[in-house]
C-alpha cells in the first residue's frame, strides 16, 4: 500500500518540532508542581498528603481518560485533541490559582488538569509522529519528542521557581496557563492522520478487533506492569523529592535545581534510549534502564546527603527518567501495528498513571505517617528490580497479521 501524499503541513519533521514543542510546554509546566507545594500547602491550610492527593487525582484523571483520548485521536487526528486539552489544561491552572481549599485544589489541579494533560502529552502526539516516520526510525523519533518533556523540564522549572519567590503562586500559575495555551496554536501542525506502509490490514481492523488482539497478548500485559513503575518512580521524585531535600536542610531552592537538571540530562537520555530503540532490542534496553534506576536510587540513599550528591542524582536519574516512553511505545507499535498506537499505548499509559497516582498519594501518606520517606525509596527500588526482570519475557515480534515493522 502506497502512503497518501503529505502536505507541508505534514512533512515529519514538522510533525516531530510541533509535537516536541507541544510536549515541553505541558510536560514543562507539569514537571513544576511540586515547587507549588510549600507556598499553597501554606497559603491554602492543607497536609502535605491533601497536596499530594491533588497530584495523584491528576495522574489517576491523566491515566483513566487516557486511551479514550487516544482513540478520539486516532478516529479524528490529534490535532482537534491537543486544542481541547490545551483550553482545559489553562482554566485548571487559573482554578488552581482560586482554590480556597483542598476540595478546590483536587478538583482544579486534580481533575481538569489531570484530564487535560492526556490530550497534550505522548499519547496523542506520538500517534501523529508514528504515522509520518518510517518503522526503522520510529524510536529515535519518539525519543526527540520525548526530550521535548525534558526541554520544558529544563526550561520551565527554573522559570516557575523564579516566579514563585518574586510574585507567588497565583500569578505564577496564570503565567503557566498562558504557556500551556500555546499549544492550541501548535495542534496545527500535529491535525488530521496520514497512515503510512507497514500496517497491513489496518483498514480491515477495528479498534474493538485491535482492543482483543492485545488483551490476549502477554507481552501487552508485562508492559503494563512495567510502566506503573515508570510512574510510580517519576510521580514520587517529582512531587516530593524537593520537599525532602528541604527537610534535610538543603533548603527549598535546591529543589527547582534538581528538578531542571533531571530535565537537562533527560533531553540526552530520551535521545539516547530512543536511538538505542532502533538499534537494539527495546525490551533489554527497557530492563537495563529499571535496574539502573534502582542502582542510582540506593546509591543516593546509602552516600552521605550533600548538595552535590543531589545534584548527581539528578543528573542520574535524569538520564533514565523518560527513555522509557520511546522503548514503550516502540514495543507497542512493533507488535501491533500503529493503526491504534493511542488507543493502545494510551492502556498501557493509564498503567503508568496508576503508578503516579501512587508514588505522589502513598508518599505523601507515609511522610505524614512516619515524618520521612525512607518506606517510599525502599519500594522505589524494589519497585525498579521488579520492571528490570517482567521485560525480559516479552515477546516482541509483530503480530502475523502484520508486516514487520
Amino acid at each position: 500500500m502506497s502512503s497518501p501524499a503529505l502536505s507541508p503541513m505534514k512533512r515529519p519533521w514538522v510533525v516531530i518540532a510541533c509535537a516536541a514543542f507541544i510536549v515541553t510546554l505541558a510536560m514543562g509546566v507539569r514537571q513544576s508542581f511540586g515547587l507549588f507545594l510549600p507556598q499553597m500547602s501554606a497559603d491554602i491550610g492543607i497536609s502535605r498528603s491533601d497536596f499530594g492527593l491533588a497530584m495523584a487525582l491528576q495522574n489517576l484523571l491523566f491515566g483513566l481518560v487516557q486511551p479514550f483520548v487516544g482513540a478520539l485521536a486516532d478516529k479524528h487526528g490529534a490535532g482537534r485533541v491537543v486544542l481541547g486539552g490545551a483550553l482545559l489544561y489553562a482554566l485548571g491552572l487559573i482554578g488552581a490559582a482560586f482554590a480556597t481549599d483542598a476540595i478546590g485544589l483536587h478538583i482544579s489541579f486534580g481533575l481538569l488538569i489531570g484530564m487535560a494533560q492526556s490530550a497534550t502529552t505522548f499519547v496523542v502526539v506520538l500517534g501523529a509522529v508514528g504515522r509520518v516516520v518510517s518503522p526503522e526510525k520510529r524510536s529515535s523519533a519518539f525519543g526527540i519528542v520525548t526530550a521535548g518533556g525534558s526541554l520544558g523540564q529544563f526550561l520551565v522549572v527554573p522559570l516557575a521557581s523564579m516566579l514563585l519567590g518574586d510574585i507567588g503562586y497565583h500569578q505564577t500559575l496564570w503565567i503557566m496557563a498562558g504557556l500551556v495555551a500555546l499549544c492550541g496554536l501548535l495542534a496545527i501542525g500535529v491535525a488530521g492522520r496520514t497512515d503510512t506502509p507497514g500496517t497491513l490490514q489496518a483498514e480491515e481492523q477495528t479498534a474493538r478487533e485491535a482492543l482483543r488482539e492485545a488483551a490476549v497478548h502477554r507481552g501487552y500485559w508485562l508492559l503494563n506492569a512495567g510502566f506503573f513503575v515508570c510512574g510510580f518512580h517519576i510521580a514520587f521524585i517529582a512531587t516530593h523529592l524537593p520537599a525532602y531535600l528541604d527537610d534535610k536542610g538543603l533548603g527549598i531552592e535546591i529543589g527547582a535545581q534538581v528538578l531542571a537538571l533531571v530535565g537537562l540530562f533527560n533531553i540526552l537520555g530520551s535521545y539516547v534510549f530512543g536511538r538505542a530503540g532502533d538499534l537494539l532490542r527495546q525490551k533489554y534496553v527497557l530492563s537495563a534502564l529499571y535496574t539502573a534506576r534502582s542502582a542510582v536510587i540506593a546509591l543516593f540513599l546509602f552516600l552521605p546527603l550533600s548538595h552535590a550528591s543531589a545534584l548527581v542524582f539528578a543528573g542520574a536519574m535524569g538520564f533514565l527518567w523518560l527513555g522509557t516512553v520511546p522503548l514503550t511505545s516502540g514495543i507497542v507499535g512493533r507488535i501491533f501495528g500503529i493503526r491504534y498506537l493511542s488507543m493502545l499505548y494510551g492502556i498501557v499509559f493509564l498503567s503508568h498513571q496508576l503508578g503516579s497516582f501512587f508514588g505522589a498519594w502513598m508518599a505523601g501518606l507515609i511522610f505524614d505517617a512516619t515524618g520521612s520517606y525512607n518506606i517510599a525509596w525502599g519500594f522505589s527500588i524494589a519497585l525498579g528490580l521488579f520492571a528490570g526482570l517482567v521485560h525480559l519475557p516479552i515477546a516482541d515480534a509483530p503480530v502475523k497479521r502484520l508486516e514487520p515493522a
